[in-house]
């Protein structure tokens, strides 16, 4: 059975593994106020919450491909998705799609699930479609998550905005352009 979610406090070790240091640089880090943590009473341990490292990388450059290894956990928002595109795309291995079917539902899920990649697919109204992007882009928890947005056959990315998301598909979708977008999206190579 494959994880729902991500831990949301690491150790010293842990971010050490994450940022390729030693873990007493991470404890340095910490206790200079550079990353933003707390020593657990009457211990020396740390501890650093999953949005303070977030945003330590995101400021120092340090790339979030080591936050989650292994499956790429993605989210598709979509009125009308094919049945046998998620099978076809957890069946690749390292992957793991879950189809949502209204924003209400893909928040619930972006919660348990904490998805590296989000898919936009409301096909009757734009606009609707750009204020999602925008929102999962802006979530508490969603920081290290890329948005892509689904646009019409043809009709380019029309009434989206390039700010609201980090990459578009085109309609129809099928497994192959979805992992090629998420491959593109996050560095994420199988």
């Amino acid at each position: 059975m494959r994880a729902t979610g991500r831990k949301e406090v690491l150790t010293t070790g842990e971010v050490a593994r994450i940022c390729r240091v030693a873990p007493r640089t991470v404890s340095k880090w910490v206790d200079t106020g550079k990353l933003r943590g707390y020593r657990i009473p009457g211990s020396r341990d740390r501890r650093i919450p999953m949005p303070q490292l977030i945003a330590f990388m995101r400021a120092h450059d340090i790339p979030l491909d080591g936050l989650d290894q292994g499956v790429c956990r993605i989210i598709l928002l979509s009125t009308d998705t094919p049945g046998e595109l998620a099978g076809q795309v957890n069946s690749a291995g390292r992957y793991d799609l879950r189809v949502v079917h209204n924003e209400f539902e893909a928040g619930m899920m972006a919660q348990q699930f904490r998805p590296h990649v989000v898919v936009v697919d409301l096909p009757d109204d734009r606009q609707e479609a750009q204020a999602v992007c925008r929102m999962i882009k802006n979530a508490d928890g969603l920081e290290a998550a890329k948005v892509l947005a689904v646009t019409g056959t043809g009709a380019g990315r029309h009434g989206i905005s390039p700010r609201a998301c980090d990459g578009f598909l085109t309609r129809p979708i099928s497994a192959g352009s979805l992992l090629a977008a998420v491959e593109e999206a996050t560095n994420f190579m199988t």
